[in-house]
């Protein structure tokens, strides 16, 4: 155990703990090295500067990478070995385009996922829903979440695809207190740094690209790496 304990570790797969107990035994935990996720990042970074992908009000077209197994498979892992080390029960999402990620992430973290929608279905049961005020445009929206897939005080990651001021990831938030829960990380593919500090409705969160401007006349963009190596660097 000890020479594969080593292996992993050298290589960069992730670590192996040894659980004590009777009910003890060996827990792996996803590790992606620094400079391996800087160069994904960066690729991601570049990607995302191409022309085409600029939509009105700031956003950029995101659906084709999101639909890309490998790099959904390595950004999973990067959310992962962020969040490793911190105690977590299921993961949260909003749809749809949340989904990839947030799947991809409970693959390394062997965890289950649970998924906001935006009205209530028929089919999922009675359902908690909430108003929350979109950080962005200020519009009243609806998230609802069904009452059978969140058991109470659960520790919950939130990953999300996009953030710009945080108003959706604000509303999961506020969802989760009214099921007892707790937010045990947040995690964003992509956040926006045309946000004013006082607009913005969260700072703890990880994120591993960061739009910093966008001019919608030329269509030219510019991306950099989140905040994704921040806590390591402190």
């Amino acid at each position: 155990m000890a020479i594969i304990k080593e292996v992993f570790e050298e290589d960069g797969l992730g670590q192996l703990n040894t659980l004590a107990g009777a009910a003890g035994g060996v827990k792996y935990m996803p590790m992606m090295n620094k400079s391996v996720s800087l160069a994904i990042i960066k690729n991601i970074c570049r990607e995302l500067e191409q022309p085409e992908r600029v939509l009105p009000g700031g956003y950029l077209y995101m659906t084709d990478m999101l639909g890309q197994p490998n790099l959904m498979n390595e950004v999973g892992r990067m959310f992962a070995t962020a969040f490793a080390h911190r105690e977590i029960d299921v993961i949260m999402t909003v749809e749809t385009k949340g989904i990839p990620l947030a799947y991809a992430t409970a693959t390394f973290l062997n965890l289950p996922v649970v998924i906001v929608r935006r009205d209530n279905k028929v089919t999922e049961g009675s359902a908690v829903s909430i108003n929350y005020v979109s950080g962005s445009n200020k519009r009243i929206q609806t998230m609802s979440l069904a009452r059978r897939a969140l058991k109470e005080q659960s520790r919950v990651l939130i990953i999300d695809d996009f953030m710009k001021a945080g108003g959706t990831i604000q509303g999961m938030m506020d969802l989760l207190y009214e099921f007892n829960a707790t937010v045990a990380g947040v995690g964003v593919f992509v956040e926006s740094g045309e946000v004013d500090r006082d607009e913005r409705l969260l700072e703890d969160y990880v994120s591993l690209a960061k739009l910093t401007a966008v001019d919608l006349k030329t269509k030219q963009t510019s991306v950099a790496p989140g905040n994704y190596f921040k806590p390591e660097e402190g």
